[in-house]
């Protein structure tokens, strides 16, 4: 029975809250007709695979229609599929394959910005009287012919660009080529909200809002003041970016965007069952936003910042930090956690660069991400702990990596073709050489080689998703630390009168843990072993424990 013939009692509601969904990044999928490109075709293909994970969502990047300067983030048509992922009826197809195989289909939505090339923009730069002349953030230049403020692109340079039909500045806080939206202009917001419409209408279960912290600007364009450089981190742009340099109160993070949330969710509300994540990027209030923005029940369901995609290393102190943190700053909100996706270098090599197994280390972030509070995103390829992989500058296509390379290397790295088959040219992505080459070391891990394997990584997150799903208290418990004992991270989940132990050796030697009071029982079917002392356990490099209290 399709979501849609459900009657409201039948439909859970709450889905979203401790589901793992799984991110796919189309381009990098499934070729399915071999231009070297993935398709939604590719992905309907390839859904078994996803099935066979045991996890509750997808999460597509855009597949719109683009020209492809940043790859689908810059949209020229919200409401069309852009033909090198094929057509709106291969989209329903994908969404009826996925939904036959019991999994929801959350979609990426950027609304925050267009392609210069949408025709609302086209509209907009053509004169200071059309119609659309306010759907963009325009503003004069100074006397002296500068722009409006010291507003900086995440992309490099200043977020003003000139334009010298309406002699004026636009806004943009990426590329150029993707000019900000005026959220402002209640005609936008409306637009917007027709394309949300537009999308659950075909049957999607959620979406994933890109950069849902920029939707709104300072009317006033007021300068940003200067970042004292003790408290910059480079957790949403690199080290080497002049964005880092100041604090961005007033091209982002705006107040007024809390009104617009609520508009967003009221249309979700329109529909059964309807979840949505959004991407808050903010080096210093991210937290802090993520409780704005899901406090209440009325704006987002959960949102992710950024502090496990940064370059941090993990340590216990440090997930202890971080989950305090975000319960004192979103008591009310709700977390999507991710280690990897799309847009950062994966954590597979962010974090065990310079570890000698990394197939346990992998195995042991996997458990980790997986019993957090919060829901979980798991990036493509994650599931075979894909490293990586270090592209040569002749062969990147980002132009964030292209900018600031060779100190950054852009996104590039993250987004090559998933390996399916280590006997098939192109690792079964493609019949042709791909947009992004293939490295070798990621032939040698693909999904045939993994298949089957019952010490292979892509087997341990089955493995920990069916054990996973077992015990409820990791998808929905609250959450309680014990004091950490070195490289030992301790804490418990409870739910419905389930208390559940989690043990972790984040280190490349055996230790031995003493446990918290009580009459633990161990648990088994995760995939990883330990030796029992009484009330202490000798964990394994990269081991884990779990334990249910009697």
């Amino acid at each position: 029975m399709s979501i849609a013939l459900q009657s409201a009692s039948e439909v859970d509601k709450d889905w979203w809250r401790g589901a793992v969904i799984y991110q796919i990044y189309p381009r990098s999928y499934q070729d399915s007709n071999g231009d070297g490109i993935g398709d939604l075709k590719g992905i309907a293909v390839r859904l078994p695979h996803v099935a066979s994970l045991g996890v509750d969502a997808i999460w597509i990047s855009p597949f719109f229609t683009s020209p492809m300067r940043d790859f689908g983030y810059d949209v020229s048509n919200y409401e069309d599929v852009d033909p090198i992922f094929g057509t709106l009826a291969d989209f329903d197809a994908m969404v009826t394959e996925a939904h036959r195989l019991g999994i929801k289909v959350m979609i990426d939505l950027v609304l925050s910005h267009s392609s210069d090339r949408h025709p609302w923009f086209v509209e907009s730069r053509s004169s200071k009287d059309n119609p659309k002349a306010d759907w963009y953030v325009w503003a004069d230049a100074k006397p002296d012919g500068t722009p409006p403020n010291n507003w900086l692109s995440i992309f490099g340079g200043s977020a003003w660009a000139w334009d010298p039909t309406r002699m004026q500045y636009y806004m943009h806080n990426f590329l150029t080529s993707q000019p900000d939206m005026n959220l402002h202009n209640p005609e936008v917001q409306d637009r917007l909200l027709d394309v949300v419409r537009f999308w659950l209408d075909r049957g999607v279960d959620g979406f994933r809002l890109d950069t849902i912290n920029f939707y709104f600007h300072d009317k006033e364009l007021r300068d940003n003041p200067a970042l004292e450089p003790s408290r910059r981190n480079a957790s949403t742009a690199p080290a080497v970016n002049p964005y880092n340099f100041q604090e961005h109160l007033y091209d982002k993070n705006r107040p007024e965007n809390l009104e617009f949330l609520k508009r967003f969710r009221a249309v979700l509300d329109e529909y059964p069952a309807i979840a949505a994540v959004g991407e808050v990027g903010d080096s210093q209030r991210g937290l802090e936003i993520v409780g704005e923005y899901t406090s209440g029940g009325d704006k987002m369901h959960m949102c992710y910042a950024f502090e496990f995609l940064a370059p941090d290393a993990l340590s216990p102190d440090r997930v202890e930090e971080v989950m305090n943190d975000f319960d004192t700053a979103a008591p009310q909100g709700w977390a999507c956690w991710a280690f990897s996706n799309h847009d950062v270098v994966r954590h597979v090599s962010r974090w065990g660069n310079l570890v000698a197994d990394r197939d346990a280390f992998a195995k042991l972030y996997a458990a980790l991400l997986l019993t957090l509070r919060g829901s979980v995103c798991i990036y493509q390829g994650e599931e075979l702990a894909l490293t990586e992989a270090d592209l040569a500058y002749q062969d990147l296509q980002d132009p964030y990596g292209i900018q600031f390379w060779p100190e950054f290397k852009g996104r590039d790295g993250c987004r090559t073709p998933m390996v399916w088959d280590s006997q098939v040219a192109q690792g079964g992505f493609s019949t042709v050489k791909p947009w992004l080459p293939v490295p070798v070391e990621h032939i040698l891990r693909a999904v045939s080689v993994q298949q089957g394997d019952e010490n292979s990584v892509l087997e341990q997150y089955r493995r920990f998703l069916a054990f996973r799903k077992q015990h409820p208290a990791f998808a929905k418990g609250e959450i309680a630390f014990s004091e950490p004992q070195g490289d030992v991270l301790i804490y418990t989940r409870t739910y419905a009168g389930e208390t559940i132990l989690c043990v972790f050796n984040m280190s490349p030697v055996e230790t031995l843990a003493t446990l918290p009071d009580g009459n633990w029982q161990a648990l088994t079917g995760h995939g990883f072993t330990s030796n029992n002392y009484g009330n202490k356990i000798d964990i394994p490099a990269w081991g884990a424990y779990f334990a249910r209290l009697a």
